[in-house]
């Protein structure tokens, strides 16, 4: 349930403490339990895997005193006091001064494992914002600015890798907010032309009446209002990356005139006939299959050919859901930081919730959904967030979702290879087909 987190359990009294061990390792937690708060404090360190729960009268040191150490070495390290009757005043000013909780003397097991539960998962999230805030801190390697443990991440990262020096143009495919520009800047500044400008332009947002000027740039009178000479978005990338967003809604006309630059790495501007050479790399992204336009003529084949180079596919968010925790983590702490606020903790229904959306915006809409959840905006599909609470999925529901991801993961991992796929998971093929058949999973789909 939490692996790697533990419980330090401080309690004096042997039969307190074993029954309070023994419930909650029936619960399937860690625990390690302790007669002194000395010898827990011994095990501490920042960032320590897990809580702390201790009694308050304590020989030696308190646990009031425990609680004080505790939060001068890791303000945020949850510690839950359990006090006798007639501390709960005391046990409230423990709280005010940084304790997570507190626990009256005598107590349920369950009521002990649900406070420490909360705990727990308090700690998790805590301990993984830490993590991500290092992972960020400390470099700009590539798994800090692709996020993402999925298969597909980690092959779109190593291809990356391996062609980020290439003199080829790539291809980049991907829906609406899945990181297309994110991708090509990686490939930008992975390589050795990072020292150079990347430029990114946006095809289907300068209209066609001024894209031959902003591109390829004009000379002095080239035109009614070009008083001076100015350079075009491709030169000003000379030596660098030149990256085409959207480029199937390129006009066909202005197709012809890219091409020619790909082919000749030269540009005119507009009013000259002296060509200019340039080295770029291209990378263009589309949302739809440029064969499937090109075979229906609204996107010119040959330029289709010239950029078929190096193609990277990027998947949907829904496609990648086990990476769906990290992103939104950092997406709220850079939100948080953004904003002068401090980073909320997202509970595991919430979690539940973001886990179960299609997500048909992607990673963009995701981000979208932390900065609202850091400034505390309700409504649309921050309504996943709303109250922190969710209809919680039947032990059922949760099996056959994870059954249904793992399958799908692998299926994806070996290009629809059913046999390969029926190996890894130790299913046989007619067990394996069951099941995809269960959750309408084709392996064409996968090829």
């Amino acid at each position: 349930m939490f692996d790697g987190l533990k419980v330090l359990l401080v309690e004096d009294d042997p039969t307190v403490r074993e029954g309070s061990e023994q419930a909650l390792q029936l619960a399937g937690l860690d625990v390690l339990a302790f007669h002194s708060a000395e010898l827990a404090y011994k095990l501490l360190t920042p960032d320590f895997p897990g809580i702390v729960v201790s009694d308050v009268r304590l020989p030696g040191m308190s646990g009031l005193e425990l609680l004080q150490a505790v939060k001068t070495l890791d303000a945020n390290l949850p510690v839950i006091l359990v006090t006798g009757h007639g501390d709960i005043t005391m046990a409230v000013h423990a709280m005010r001064t940084g304790a997570y909780d507190f626990i009256e003397k005598p107590y349920s097991s369950e009521q002990l494992v649900d406070v420490i539960l909360r705990a727990l998962e308090t700690r998790r999230l805590t301990l993984e914002v830490h993590s991500l805030r290092r992972q960020l801190e400390d470099g700009g390697g590539i798994e800090a600015r692709l996020l993402g443990n999925s298969v597909a991440m980690r092959d779109i990262r190593r291809l990356i890798l391996d062609v980020a020096n290439e003199p080829a143009d790539v291809l980049i495919y991907g829906d609406t907010g899945t990181g297309k520009e994110m991708v090509a800047r990686c490939l930008h500044d992975f390589s050795h032309r990072r020292k150079h400008n990347f430029v990114a332009v946006n095809c289907g947002a300068i209209p066609e009446s001024i894209f031959e000027s902003e591109v390829f740039g004009h000379e002095p009178g080239a035109f009614t209002g070009a008083a001076k000479r100015q350079v075009g978005k491709i030169e000003h990338a000379d030596q660098g990356t030149f990256f085409l967003d959207e480029i199937e809604s390129l006009p066909l006309s202005l197709q012809v005139k890219l091409l020619r630059v790909l082919q000749e790495r030269y540009i005119e501007r507009l009013g000259s006939n002296v060509p200019t050479p340039v080295d770029v790399r291209v990378i263009a992204a589309a949302k739809l299959d440029l064969e499937d336009l090109s075979q229906q003529q609204k996107f010119r084949s040959d330029l289709y050919y010239r950029l078929n180079l190096i193609v990277l596919h990027l998947p949907p968010l829904r496609e990648r859901r086990e990476d769906i925790p990290i992103l939104f983590e950092h997406f709220v702490l850079a939100a948080a930081a953004r904003y002068n606020r401090a980073a909320p903790v997202v509970s595991s229904a919430q979690m539940r919730n973001l886990m179960a959306h299609s997500w048909p915006g992607n990673v963009r809409e995701l981000r979208n959904i932390a900065d609202r959840f850091v400034l505390g905006i309700a409504g649309g599909a921050s309504s996943l967030l709303a109250g922190g609470q969710a209809s919680p999925l039947s032990l059922a529901e949760q099996v056959n979702g994870f059954e249904r991801a793992l399958i799908e993961q692998e299926l994806r991992a070996y290009s629809g290879n059913v046999s390969e796929v029926s190996a890894v998971l130790g299913l046989p093929k007619q067990t394996l087909y069951h099941k995809m058949q269960k959750y309408n999973l084709v392996a064409e789909e996968f090829r």
